[in-house]
């Protein structure tokens, strides 16, 4: 599985507002939850929940917020674009402005856990950070994520 099967276009928000972690983390849920059939309220539950283990900021404008949630039937993501960055307590300390969040269903194991380190090698390419930020649609952030960069071994 690749990026391109966990985010559909239509989680994607390009052009978010937030004052906030928090609220950022709110978009998020709001935005998963209508997608995927959720409860936005435990959708953030959990995002803040994981929050409250370490911040999943993870630098350079980037932020990875992820959760295990009952009533998925396999990986799903949500990308929002900030217009202003917030504060995330990332690594670097620097505010956030591209959010990729990653859902699991319960018992994802090492599956999840290999979706988010793919998601976190492809966002720690600064020419895809640059270009997530001029993408003009959502499907233009969908297109330069779902892109299976080209294998360096020869």
């Amino acid at each position: 599985m690749d990026i391109g099967e966990w985010l559909e276009a239509g989680a994607i928000a390009h052009r978010s507002s937030a004052d906030s972690k928090r609220q950022a983390l709110a978009v998020i849920a709001d935005l998963a939850a209508k997608r995927f059939n959720l409860k936005s309220g435990e959708v953030l539950d959990a995002l803040l929940d994981r929050e409250s283990r370490g911040s999943t900021g993870v630098g350079h404008g980037v932020a990875l917020p992820h959760a295990v949630l009952p009533g998925l039937d396999g990986l799903r993501a949500v990308f929002m674009r900030l217009e202003t960055p917030v504060a995330f307590d990332a690594v670097d300390d620097q505010p956030v402005d591209l959010l990729f969040a990653l859902f699991a269903p319960e018992g994802a194991g090492t599956e999840h856990l290999r979706a988010l380190a793919r998601v976190s090698r492809r966002l720690r390419q600064g020419e895809l950070r640059q270009q997530l930020r001029q993408a003009r649609s959502a499907d233009a952030i969908r297109a330069l994520l779902a892109v299976t960069p080209a294998s360096s071994a020869a």
